[in-house]
């Protein structure tokens, strides 16, 4: 194998599918990144794969003599990005796996695997293709993802739920204590590229991880343009480009979500957005760091909020902020992480929170822009 390529090209790249290679292998190999050089297409394919999440991706390259190599995935990427900015040549003599890198500073020598013991991708032959549109997916994404659970005991809620239908997209993310949905709307590109335009509906839990990672790739992804997905027993496939990324669905039900979020309500608040989280920001510097707890307080009859904490053995903070209020005064504490979080993800200048009493869920919603509900639950006071 020979190659020479831009160290820039070769380090974007690592970095994307080193994300894929496990910390812990259960196998030698998948400490490491499989290399293709296709003297044919002048190209250099790059493979990370952990059994559960692939990602592979391609680019164009100097190739004067093809071949398969698989390299230690951090040692390489280490190399790789402290080099300069020139472009980098990297050889391996007929039958070895020792890989020689050349560039201007010098040269290193890496000790690889045979690509033989390299797992392939699963492949979704059978799966229908549905092209979603890439800026829905990434709002749909930025909008859902933070909410999902990190605990490894409740499998199905640290992934979202992707709904497709005819004309819009749903993304539902929970962990028992918040909930986030966004509603996108299809463009009709994206509804044209399908397979004969059909019209094509389904539901499946993705893993949070593979999410954040396709959330990155298409960074690089000109707008406008649809990706293929495809699910079939248990995989999904996205691809795009020279890029493709592979992961395995979560298995069980997900919650019912929709009836979670109450259909009326006896309060409402609007606000600005970044007068609120600049608020929170600041009051959260005293809350208990066990429970994060900040109150609010609505004050219908002055027309403002009354944001405050009192930490014992700590201290005590209060803010108030104007804001247009409906329904009686409320007293309401929440988890001022999930707050932020939430705040942060939506995407107006104003935005407004309803709900009913201080123990049932309140509804953050942006006004205008992306279609979006953040559910909260409250935590209980002592008055």
């Amino acid at each position: 194998m020979k190659l020479i390529c831009p160290q820039s090209e070769l380090n974007a790249h690592l970095s994307l599918v080193s994300r894929a290679v496990p910390s812990n292998p259960s196998h030698p190999v998948l400490a490491n990144v499989l290399m293709h050089a296709d003297e044919d297409k002048q190209e250099i394919s790059l493979t990370g794969f952990d059994l559960s999440l692939g990602v592979q991706t391609s680019f164009s390259a100097q190739v004067e003599e093809g071949g398969l190599l698989t390299l230690p995935a951090k040692l390489l990427s280490d190399i790789v990005s402290r080099l300069p900015n020139e472009e980098i040549t990297l050889s391996t003599e007929a039958d070895s796996s020792l890989a020689t890198l050349t560039s201007a500073l010098g040269r290193y020598q890496v000790q690889g695997l045979d690509a033989t013991e390299y797992p392939e991708l699963p492949t979704v032959e059978s799966g229908e293709a549905v092209y979603l549109p890439v800026e829905q997916l990434i709002d749909g994404l930025r909008g859902a993802l933070f909410a999902a659970s990190t605990d490894e005991t409740k499998q199905v809620l640290t992934g979202v739920h992707i709904a497709v239908a005819a004309d819009e997209m749903e993304f539902a993310a929970t962990d028992g204590h918040r909930l986030s949905v966004v509603n996108t709307v299809k463009s009709d590109a994206a509804d044209g590229a399908a397979d004969g335009g059909a019209e094509t509906a389904f539901d499946v839990t993705v893993p949070g991880k593979a999410l954040r990672e396709l959330e990155r790739m298409l960074q690089l992804h000109p707008a406008g343009e649809a990706i293929a997905l495809r699910f079939d027993q248990g995989q999904l496939l996205f691809q795009w480009d020279n890029q493709r990324l592979t992961s395995r669905l979560l298995e069980g039900q997900y919650p019912n979500y929709r009836q979670l979020i109450p259909r009326q309500f006896s309060r409402q608040m609007t606000v600005e957005r970044k007068l609120l989280i600049g608020a929170l920001e600041r009051i959260s510097v005293l809350a208990d760091k066990k429970n994060n707890i900040v109150k609010f307080s609505l004050d219908t009859a002055g027309q403002e909020v009354v944001i405050s904490v009192d930490a014992p053995d700590v201290g005590s903070g209060r803010e108030a902020l104007p804001a247009q209020i409906s329904g009686d005064s409320l007293d309401i504490a929440f988890n001022v992480r999930y707050l932020l979080e939430g705040l942060k993800a939506l995407n107006t200048s104003e935005v407004q929170m309803q709900c009913n009493t201080a123990t049932s869920p309140a509804i953050l919603t942006p006004l205008g822009g992306l279609k979006m509900t953040y559910l909260v639950m409250p935590i209980q006071i002592r008055s």
